[in-house]
């Protein structure tokens, strides 16, 4: 006589199975905790603060003000020298965008979630190629730019919270999670910095 339940094949745990019957999919690897949004947020506030501390410093200033703030400076926009703004803000993207690629190319996340122990990689567990970095980059890229930046924030906010997989649409674009360092299987950690 068969139980209320039936489990076939190789199911070990029953509400990771019960999740990917009715999601279609779960390939995470066992124990991994998820981040919460908080420390996500997190992570990405310190990465922000850190490339413009070096932006401010290489920039230098001028007049007491630091060039780097020119990009916000909506006077120096509307005027004929808006080419310094458009510079200073190339400048920060481009920046930003080789900061999170080649973080998570060395440490396999970006030093704001390294302080915030996050991890992030493939949702089976395998470590993400250059290719993932390049797409999670540039997708990234949109919350830095005012106005766009708190549609994606507030949308994402909602969807992290609402699905299951807390994963943005930038996870779901590349097919990432985000997940506790600490948490990961030993055999998932290794490429973790």
């Amino acid at each position: 006589m068969e139980g209320p339940i039936s489990m076939k094949n190789d199911v070990t745990n029953l509400a990771k199975h019960i999740v990917s019957v009715e999601h279609e999919h779960w390939k995470i690897p066992d124990g991994t905790i998820l981040a919460p949004i908080y420390k996500r947020a997190a992570g990405f506030i310190l990465d922000v603060i850190f490339v413009m501390s070096i932006l401010s410093i290489l920039g230098g200033s001028f007049e007491g003000q630091y060039r780097v703030m020119l990009a916000w400076d909506l006077g120096v926009w509307t005027s004929p020298d808006f080419h310094h703004s458009l510079a200073w803000s190339i400048a920060i993207l481009l920046t930003h965008f080789l900061y999170w690629r080649y973080t998570g190319l060395i440490f396999s996340r970006s030093l704001g979630q390294r302080i915030m122990g996050l991890a992030i990689l493939r949702e089976n567990g395998d470590p993400m190629n250059s290719k993932d970095w390049d797409g999670r980059s540039i997708r990234k890229l949109m919350y830095l730019i005012p106005i766009l930046n708190i549609w994606a924030f507030y949308r994402d906010l909602i969807r992290i919270h609402l699905r299951h997989t807390h994963q943005s649409e930038i996870d779901l674009a590349i097919g990432s999670i985000v997940a506790i360092a600490n948490s990961l299987p030993v055999a998932h950690r290794s490429p973790i910095k």
